[in-house]
């Protein structure tokens, strides 16, 4: 593959639902920083593909790349799967004199290629890697696919298990609760390829009570100045539940929502949001939730203790 200069130097590969937004949003606010404008482009996760989606994934997520890089200014989208080399470096044509250029694709954790796929293709990338309690993880997913309509079910546990039970399921197809939390093999995967010294590995806990700190140190990982004028004030993503999930669920369902959407001016959507979701919902289980969804995780965290060397008994229940 030829080289550009233009091309990113680090990236972000997962895992999902766990801080990667905020983190984005933090690193674009260096000036020695440039992140993709499409925040999870998922190029070299070329296993997950609008091709293999359900059609209400791809009707969620597909937009058309082509006609949104023939804009002079590329505006922020959260989500693509772009399939060509030549596309994919036209997201990284306004880099200028940022050293550290990055993007976060929180598919490249769980994709069993795009590990290889990055190691063959960029020259000594930086990876990193934020990784949580993956029961917490599990229902901070879940929470989010009731406010987005995806779930019409209050029951967690039996979300969880007819989700991993699905005999057809993948990215962009089942919800993958279960399987996105498994993390030993997809670190392994990178810890196999990239030397120790290139891949940082950090813990959702530490990073949500002091993401400063986080920072700093992804900094310092990416050989950059400290910059302190960073705003972490902005909360991102916040778990909300809608107060009539089978009524919020068939908005979704019947495109409602869009048109809604579409045609309020933003303060009114935002007056709406706030009758219609709950308050911030604590991202707490009871211990009987808890126990119910250790059989799942526990063994691969042992594993992924000492595959990463650091203590995960909060994990455990």
């Amino acid at each position: 593959m030829m080289r550009n200069e233009k091309i990113p130097n680090f990236f972000i590969v997962g895992a999902a639902k766990s801080g990667t937004t905020s983190i984005y949003h933090y690193l674009n606010q260096h000036p020695d920083i440039f992140m993709c404008p499409i925040k999870e482009p998922h190029y070299f996760s070329k296993d997950i593909r609008y091709k293999n989606f359900s059609k209400k994934y791809y009707d969620r997520t597909y937009f058309n790349v082509i006609d949104y890089l023939k804009n002079n200014e590329l505006t922020h989208k959260h989500i693509a799967f772009i399939d060509k080399w030549d596309t994919y470096l036209k997201l990284f044509r306004d880099v200028s004199f940022e050293t550290a250029i990055g993007e976060v694709s929180n598919g490249y954790l769980y994709s069993r290629v795009a590990a290889s796929e990055i190691y063959n293709s960029i020259k000594n990338p930086k990876i990193i890697m934020i990784l949580r309690n993956p029961i917490e993880r599990a229902y901070s997913h879940y929470l989010m696919n009731l406010k987005s309509g995806q779930s019409n079910s209050f029951n967690f546990i039996e979300s969880i298990s007819n989700d991993y039970l699905n005999s057809y399921k993948g990215w962009g197809i089942s919800n993958l609760y279960v399987e996105l939390g498994l993390y030993y093999e997809q670190v392994k995967r990178y810890f196999d390829l990239f030397p120790v010294n290139d891949i940082k590995v950090y813990l959702y806990e530490d990073f949500k009570h002091k993401p400063n700190i986080v920072v700093k140190d992804i900094f310092r990982f990416l050989n950059l100045r400290h910059y302190k004028k960073i705003n972490y004030s902005k909360e991102l993503l916040k778990g909300e539940v809608p107060k009539h999930n089978k009524l919020n669920y068939l908005i979704h369902y019947y495109g409602i929502e869009k048109t809604i959407s579409y045609v309020l001016p933003k303060y009114i959507k935002n007056k709406i949001k706030k009758i219609w979701f709950k308050e911030k919902t604590p991202l707490k289980l009871n211990k009987n939730n808890e126990k119910q969804m250790e059989k799942y995780f526990n063994n691969d965290i042992v594993k992924l203790e000492k595959l990463i060397d650091r203590d995960l008994t909060n994990w455990k229940s």
